[in-house]
């Protein structure tokens, strides 16, 4: 069963340069995706966002580049390049890129 994908093995490499920023859009790239955990790299353009949702695992967010409005609950976090912050299971939470931005997402179900 193949684990990885849309990443090269062996390699040395920047996470951040796996999605690059289009205007207008949030774009994804999955790594891994199984029933234990999703691992997926995204990045933002200015002024977009996910809207307010739920997870049913824990979700780690790493800031790979710029910064993010990130809501859990009712707590709105300023997370920027190099900080990481966690979005527990089952609380609603939301992404906004208060500038343009990158992240890697870990979901652990």
């Amino acid at each position: 069963m193949e684990i990885l994908k849309n990443i090269p093995e062996e390699k040395v490499l920047k996470l951040k340069d796996l999605v690059k920023i289009q205007e207008g859009q949030v774009v994804s790239k999955t790594l891994v995706q199984n029933s234990a955990v999703s691992i997926t790299i995204f990045a933002f353009d200015k002024n977009e966002e996910i809207s307010k949702h739920a997870s049913d695992g824990d979700a780690l967010v790493s800031i790979l580049d710029g910064k993010a409005q990130i809501t859990i609950g009712d707590t709105k976090y300023e997370v920027k390049k190099g900080e990481s912050i966690v979005m527990p299971a089952t609380i609603p939470h939301a992404l906004y890129a208060t500038d343009k931005f990158k992240m890697i997402l870990t979901v652990v179900f």
